[in-house]
């Protein structure tokens, strides 16, 4: 199946992309996305092991089954004052 993973703001930059296309087996989960980016190395190495996502602009949990097509968007910690 191919996911399309979105990144914003801290993500974008440290990843140098807003988006990949991504081919992942059926059955993945949103933690094993996570960990086969992770596992790329570089950049993709400094994503965290538990970050907030976002599957189809619905906010999702780390045990999410994936499909064909969906969108996952990471999104960064925010800060404010």
């Amino acid at each position: 199946m191919k996911i399309r993973a979105l990144f914003f703001a801290s993500y974008r930059d440290l990843l140098g992309t807003g988006e990949i296309a991504l081919p992942l087996p059926e059955g993945t989960t949103v933690s094993g996305m996570v960990a086969e980016l992770r596992g790329r190395g570089g950049a993709f190495g400094k994503l965290p092991a538990y970050p907030v996502v976002a599957v189809n602009e619905e906010y999702a949990a780390e045990d999410r089954l994936l499909r064909d097509g969906d969108v996952v968007a990471f999104i960064p910690p925010v800060a404010g004052g």
